[in-house]
């Protein structure tokens, strides 16, 4: 029994996971199993930690040691002989300037907030490569369901051969032509299971379902280009842009408070031989940033051309957003035409043909080769309207996904 409850638990996780995926269903499935995005969200824990102690001065430091001990001499090798020698113990602390520790401070900030743009950017990349693979599943299957009734009607058709080659009014031959288109037709169906699969498997990585299957349809989405091209620079991939920027900026304060010296504080307390009496010191050391043309402004200058290059590169990653949103509406419009073509023109007509040679076959006017590929020529134009129609569905899903807010 304890046996059969373990293998039942086992099994636990399957059987909830083999429940079809709608469209949201998926999308927040992948949301909340994706382990890229649960290591991208460790990264912003870690930036905050570091963050705590960025702009902390350094922990006192504790100094023990023997000073003035001879080596040479009558009194080499005694503690007791000299008046020099002597045991010490003290505590020294640096203070490093506050330009550098507001520097660092803001260095700090500015990696929480490469972090957090690369959860954004990782989240949006898994609802858009989710979405993408629900949509090609979904798709997939109608077309293959498409050849499925294609191969039903060629089942028909064999038997209206076979009843024709049995009164005589058909050749021989002719009997092969349905299993001709029906081996062209297996072709295709391979092809199309082989998209199926691999789709399902893109599902299956960003889900967590070992066999996902999908339910309900796609969702009817409208593109808004004015407001896309208003909301590009809130793009996660353009923030993370300025994050870097941010982070560039922090560098060149940083590489400019090296100019500002630091100072430590020292405090040392010796012991000597009883007989003689024992010693207490206090220093203050600073830096000297004497040599600075040599020294601290070659990196200042470096880290101010690194920043004016990450401000150019958010520049340049802007115009690229508007280009490719502009040519993806633009990919997005031609589809549209293409898949209304489809429907309001190849199919129909593609239907009607069908239904002529159909009835001229009937009639004897026609051969069967002929019915055959006005059967075929119908499947195909099924199939087409599918492939555009899937076209039309995953250019508003990656525009708007990309583009636009966090749900499509």
């Amino acid at each position: 029994m304890r046996k059969f409850i373990g293998a039942a638990l086992l099994l636990l996780p399957a059987t909830l996971h083999a429940e079809p995926l709608t469209f949201d269903a998926a999308l927040q499935r992948a949301q909340s199993e994706a382990p890229s995005l649960k290591g991208r969200e460790a990264g912003v824990t870690a930036a905050q930690s570091a963050a705590i102690a960025a702009d902390r001065l350094p922990d006192p430091t504790l100094d023990v040691g023997i000073r003035d001990f001879p080596v040479t001499g009558p009194d080499a090798g005694r503690f007791n002989r000299d008046d020099f020698t002597m045991t010490t113990i003290g505590v020294s602390q640096q203070f490093i300037n506050p330009a550098k520790r507001h520097a660092r401070a803001a260095r700090a900030g500015a990696d929480i907030g490469i972090a957090e743009t690369g959860v954004e950017v990782e989240a949006r990349n898994i609802r858009l490569e989710t979405a993408l693979a629900w949509v090609d599943l979904y798709y997939g299957e109608r077309q293959l369901n498409e050849l499925k009734l294609l191969d039903e009607s060629l089942s028909d058709l064999q038997s209206t051969v076979t009843a024709r080659l049995t009164s005589g009014s058909a050749r021989p031959s002719q009997s092969l032509e349905p299993d001709q288109l029906r081996a062209q037709v297996n072709d295709r169906r391979s092809a199309l299971m082989a998209e199926i699969a691999k789709a399902r498997a893109r599902l299956s990585r960003y889900t967590g379902d070992p066999n996902p299957s999908v339910a309900g349809a796609p969702p009817e989405l409208t593109i808004n280009r004015s407001a896309l091209l208003a909301g590009v620079s809130d793009l996660p991939s353009l923030r993370a842009l300025d994050a870097q920027t941010a982070a560039m900026d922090a560098e060149t304060r940083l590489a400019r408070a090296d100019k500002t010296p630091d100072w430590k504080v020292s405090a040392t307390y010796g012991r000597r031989e009883p007989n003689y009496g024992d010693l207490f010191s206090v220093g203050v050391s600073i830096d000297l940033p004497l040599f600075g043309r040599k020294r601290q402004d070659p990196r200042i200058a470096a880290r101010a051309s690194e920043a004016e290059r990450a401000r150019f590169d958010r520049l340049a990653g802007e115009r690229e957003a508007i280009a490719a949103l502009e040519g993806d509406l633009a990919e997005h419009a031609m589809h549209h035409a293409r898949m209304e073509n489809a429907r309001d023109n190849l199919v129909p007509l593609a239907r009607k043909r069908a239904k002529l040679d159909f009835d001229s076959y009937g009639a004897g006017t026609v051969d069967l080769g002929t019915a055959l590929l006005a059967t075929l020529t119908v499947a195909e134009a099924e199939v087409d309207l599918l492939v555009r129609q899937a076209e039309v569905a995953r250019d508003a899903i990656r525009i708007n996904l990309t583009y636009a807010g966090d749900r499509p």
